[in-house]
């Protein structure tokens, strides 16, 4: 069976629990590397530079950019984000499943660039769901919550461009069918052609010799 791992691509609305969920999957299975990307906003409270986004400025992002480094990147909201090439490659190659949690407009750039790359879209039970989780957080102004409800209307018509969704409807459950969607793509059979080659010519040779 195939060895290199998959690239998934989690995006949804800010607010509905990515990276909730995220963190209650990789603390329970051990096979997947989390992307951390490169942004040039300013960090939330309790964010580490490094562990959850590389924190850059708008003049070192786009030295990255210049410099081919980065494998997709967008302007959300009035700031940049980006995925670093290098990690990604490395760990696929290793085995990882590499998780990159990104708005639409990167996740449509990596389908471009990375056809068999797995685009899942976490969304929320209900519209008034995300509008109080993006309230209960207690960290942005009205505006920005304004800002950030609007910026989901336009995202929502990008649903139907990605492979899946899952609804975020309590963490520890999304978690679990999160992981078995990841977990069934290794079987796919234009995954592990190989090995299906071998099955059948293994069986040629029974089928004759015997």
């Amino acid at each position: 069976m195939t060895e290199r791992g998959s690239l998934i691509v989690l995006s949804g609305f800010s607010g509905v629990g990515k990276g909730t969920v995220l963190r209650l999957m990789m603390s329970r299975y051990d096979h997947y590397a989390y992307s951390v990307s490169a942004t040039t906003r300013q960090p939330r409270t309790g964010e580490v530079d490094g562990r959850d986004y590389f924190f850059k400025s708008t003049e070192e992002f786009e030295s990255m950019i210049e410099r081919g480094e980065l494998l997709e990147y967008a302007r959300y909201v009035d700031h940049y984000y980006g995925t670093p090439r290098a990690y990604v490659r490395q760990q696929m190659e290793s085995g990882r499943d590499v998780i990159l949690e990104i708005e639409v407009q990167g996740a449509l750039n990596i389908r471009r660039m990375v056809q068999d790359a797995i685009l899942i879209y976490m969304l929320p039970p209900d519209a008034a769901t995300l509008a109080g989780r993006l309230r209960g957080r207690g960290t942005e102004t009205d505006d920005v919550i304004r800002g950030r409800l609007k910026a989901a209307a336009g995202e929502a018509r990008h649903i139907s461009d990605y492979d899946y969704v899952i609804v975020n409807d309590d963490a520890e459950r999304c978690a679990t069918r999160l992981n078995g969607l990841i977990e069934a793509q290794r079987l796919r059979t234009a995954r592990n052609v190989a090995f299906i080659k071998e099955i059948q010519e293994g069986l040629e040779r029974e089928a004759r010799d015997n």
